[in-house]
């Protein structure tokens, strides 16, 4: 039997359901307004550095379903594929392309994963999805923490991320996600989403 603690409302149930038809509204509208643009930042991509325009990686999802994630390649071709907790920032900065690091520094490389929010794998607000083969210990703990983080999609930004920002550590965000999930509702999530806003444009001017 399913433990009490780790099940949605019934109110957070129908807020997650109307929200995924918002997620739908929205992810189709930014793929066809910013289209010109993801073409635009393909191009460079292809002509600034060699290898594929897309970073593509399994994550895991809701109910710990796995999907493919997709994002801009901000990394030479031949950077190892590694969880952020094992680099330094030195060694991610070493690592990129001089286009690759523009991409990250105003998070331009997060657009593609309008296509998972669309296909129904992420929402704009959720617990950031771990990567499948390399965060094995942050996804053991976010099924030890109740509720689980597995209980709604994963977002393209979320709560722990803005609290953590480049502290990796993965009990802390297994108990933030949980917190988050705990407390999810229509307020929370546009709260989360005007401070990840905030959060990108104040980060990049200091960078």
């Amino acid at each position: 039997m399913k433990n009490s603690e780790d099940k949605l409302r019934k109110g957070q149930k129908v807020y997650l359901a109307i929200r995924r038809v918002l997620d739908i509204i929205f992810s189709g509208l930014g793929l066809i307004i910013l289209s010109w643009f993801l073409l635009i930042i393909a191009l460079l991509i292809k002509c600034t550095s060699k290898g594929p325009v897309f970073f593509r990686q399994q994550r895991v999802g809701k109910n710990k379903k796995i999907f493919r994630i997709f994002k801009f390649r901000t990394m030479r071709a031949d950077a190892p594929e590694v969880a952020p907790s094992d680099m330094s920032e030195e060694q991610q900065k070493a690592m990129e392309y001089k286009f690759g690091n523009f991409l990250r520094k105003f998070s331009i490389d997060e657009l593609p994963q309008l296509i998972n929010i669309f296909l129904g794998h992420m929402s704009f607000i959720g617990p950031r999805p771990g990567a499948a083969h390399n965060e094995e210990e942050l996804i053991k703990l976010r099924e030890e923490h109740l509720p689980s983080a597995y209980l709604v999609q994963p977002g393209l930004s979320g709560y722990a991320q803005l609290k953590m920002h480049r502290d990796h550590n993965p009990l802390k965000k297994a108990e933030l996600d949980s917190y988050y999930v705990k407390h999810v509702n229509f307020f929370f999530d546009t709260k989360l989403f005007f401070q990840t806003i905030f959060s990108i444009f104040t980060s990049s001017k200091g960078k």
